[in-house]
């Protein structure tokens, strides 16, 4: 691993842990969001899980921000009308101008205090200047076993895709 992965400091913006960019959303889920089976619609979700990893980036980054891609949406188990989501974002990797994010969803029944997991998903963002124009983010510093393990998988698997 290079050191410059894990600078500090990048185009004089002080760099920032996964746990400085983590952002946390509850909603309660409405009759109107769900289809009828009284779950919760998976686009209804994927609009709030973008929201929140859109947050995440924004802390990060102090940019506007756009998606650009969801690698991966899992819809492990239905979110029920009346339950509390709760959905986390962490950023786990930043190059120049991307940026990436880890979601994870947890419902919990209101009645009974129950929780599960029910998604997970990994999104990417481009950083805005006011030109809309592509701009430079902080560097990220993981920390954590986890954090680096997660950081250079990212980093392998950008350089990867940047050689095709």
């Amino acid at each position: 691993m290079t050191e410059e992965i894990y600078d500090e400091t990048r185009q004089g913006k002080k760099g920032k842990t996964p746990e400085d960019t983590k952002v946390t959303m509850t909603e309660l889920v409405l009759p109107s969001q769900a289809n009828l089976l009284n779950n919760l619609l998976g686009g209804q979700l994927m609009h709030l899980m973008d929201i929140a990893g859109a947050l995440t980036c924004r802390k990060h980054s102090r940019c506007e921000v756009a998606t650009i891609a969801v690698d991966r949406i899992e819809f492990k188990h239905p979110v029920h009308v009346g339950e509390l989501i709760t959905i986390t974002s962490k950023m786990i990797w930043a190059g120049q101008t991307s940026m990436k994010v880890e979601l994870e969803v947890v419902a919990e029944n209101l009645k009974s205090g129950a929780t599960v997991v029910t998604n997970t998903a990994f999104f990417t963002f481009v950083a805005l200047d006011d030109a809309g124009k592509p701009a430079n983010v902080p560097a990220l510093i993981a920390q954590t076993l986890e954090e680096k393990f997660l950081f250079e998988k990212e980093e392998k698997q950008y350089r990867q895709r940047k050689c095709k």
